[in-house]
């Protein structure tokens, strides 16, 4: 299974010390070089350690075209990279959380997550007992999950 990351869910899950679900859920990550400098070059997370995990594989994206309209469409860098990753590689999946990158890799025809997402399938395989606690932490972390969000969340794990 060839799963691809944007910024967002890798800084989310490092900063709810839960990057090792990434792992246990899907053998490995690749990212794209943009992502990579994102979450381990300039992140503002304690990320830089994912420079040294061997199951977060970085990799070079072929098609810049490709990557130029993603952004030339509002994406940012990463975003960008990492849709174009994924078409390329081709993935099974692609994590990402930001919506205009959703519409976006949708249309493409990609299957998505994000962090919320990764939870409730770890949840799902036994790899967590509660998605309950670590969406509270992702809030205190500073990330925006929305009420709704959060109430979609949990009634899709049962809680």
């Amino acid at each position: 299974m060839n799963v691809v990351s944007d910024s967002s869910p890798l800084i989310a899950l490092a900063a709810i010390n839960s990057l090792d679900l990434l792992q246990a859920l899907y053998g490995s990550i690749h990212i794209p070089d943009e992502v990579y400098e994102e979450v381990a070059v300039r992140g503002r997370y304690p990320t830089t350690a994912i420079a040294s995990i061997p199951w977060i594989i970085r990799r070079t994206v072929a098609d810049m075209q490709q990557v130029a309209q993603f952004r030339n469409s509002g994406l940012d860098p990463g975003e960008s990279e990492a849709i174009t990753l994924a078409l390329e590689l081709p993935a099974s999946l692609l994590l990402v959380d930001e919506l205009a990158a959703r519409k976006i890799a949708r249309q493409q025809g990609l299957a998505i997550t994000g962090v919320v997402g990764v939870l409730i399938d770890a949840k799902e395989s036994g790899l967590i007992t509660s998605i309950k606690p670590l969406l509270g932490k992702l809030v205190t972390a500073g990330f925006y999950c929305s009420p709704r969000l959060i109430a979609h969340a949990l009634e899709l794990a049962g809680e």
